[in-house]
């Protein structure tokens, strides 16, 4: 470990804090939404790596309300774009309109324009749409009529979609799917789950209550995650995860050759840095270890890798292949 690793090394005060500030927003998200627990974490992970988030189920599954209630928690701004087929890239980042009296243009930001912005059903807009929106998350910022605005600092983006209903959708090009930190798949909640929904929507508590922390508090956050200490051996080993996945077929076992299409990119690689960061300062240190890179594989890598018509087809999933290869990738 050099000097200015040394130096820059995260105290037991810093630590102390941005464990009373999660266990807050955990807290305040499990008492509002029943079940989907890996949705929560992946959400406080992608809150605190400072990136984006793609929520794949069939409708009624919590994910609006998962996303408004993080953003109650932390009382920030919060937008809703139903995405339609003829949704305009300037419905969601804003336009410029004549101002008869002024004889001038003025500029009116759109949706976008939010602490948490849930893109619902993503796949209903068009591709100029998507690509609209996905420039947006890309850059923090956006430009109308000439002029720059920046996003604010905190700006998550909670995409939808529904892997059932495809017809009149336009799918994600797999380099905007690459745009996501994560992309989770929501399950249908257990019988004992969905009595407890009933009984917490018959005591109201989904009313909004007073927020736990603050804007400020995740910038903290943010900028506490990317202290985190990632020794060079974590760093191998997340690259040999991500080399794995080009040549799969000569690590994967017989019975799973074969299927992987394509592997992931170099930006993976940095998704499972910056995830297994956030996932340390979640689990209260200042440093990575492996099943800090592990914990969220699936998130990280399901819509990285693509499987071809033969996974399909004899019904192998992602999330198979993923375990498979991190299998045969020597821990350290």
């Amino acid at each position: 470990m050099d000097t200015q690793t040394v130096n820059n090394q995260i105290t037991k005060e810093e630590l102390d804090r941005a464990v009373t500030i999660t266990n807050r927003i955990n807290s305040y998200y499990h008492s509002k939404v029943v079940g989907q627990p890996w949705l929560g974490f992946s959400l406080m992970a992608a809150l605190v790596a400072n990136g984006h988030v793609l929520l794949e189920s069939v409708p009624g599954l919590a994910k609006t309300t998962a996303a408004k209630v993080m953003t109650e928690a932390v009382n920030g701004a919060f937008s809703r774009i139903q995405c339609t087929p003829d949704l305009l890239p300037s419905d969601i980042i804003g336009t410029q309109t004549y101002n008869m009296a002024t004889n001038t243009f003025d500029t009116q930001l759109g949706p976008v324009h939010s602490n948490f912005v849930l893109l619902d059903e993503i796949n209903r807009s068009s591709a100029k749409t998507q690509s609209a929106m996905l420039e947006a998350m890309q850059e923090k910022s956006v430009s109308i009529g000439g002029h720059t605005y920046k996003l604010p600092d905190v700006f998550i983006v909670i995409a939808t979609q529904n892997p059932i209903e495809q017809e009149g959708t336009y799918v994600l090009a797999e380099a905007q799917l690459d745009r996501f930190l994560l992309k989770e798949k929501l399950q249908y909640p257990s019988p004992a789950e969905e009595i407890e929904i009933l009984n917490r929507i018959e005591n109201d508590v989904f009313a909004k209550s007073s927020s736990v922390a603050s804007l400020d508090d995740i910038v903290y956050l943010q900028n506490l995650c990317k202290r985190v200490y990632v020794d060079p051996s974590i760093k191998q080993y997340i690259v040999n995860i991500v080399q794995a996945t080009r040549i799969a077929d000569q690590l994967l076992p017989s019975e799973l050759k074969g299927y992987v299409e394509m592997g992931a990119s170099t930006r993976a690689a940095i998704a499972f840095m910056e995830v297994a960061k956030a996932v340390a300062l979640l689990n209260g240190r200042g440093y990575c270890i492996p099943d800090d890179v592990k914990a969220l594989r699936y998130s990280v890598l399901r819509h990285r890798i693509m499987l071809n018509f033969s996974a399909m087809a004899d019904g192998v999933k992602e999330e198979t292949i993923i375990d498979a290869i991190i299998g045969a990738v020597k821990t350290p």
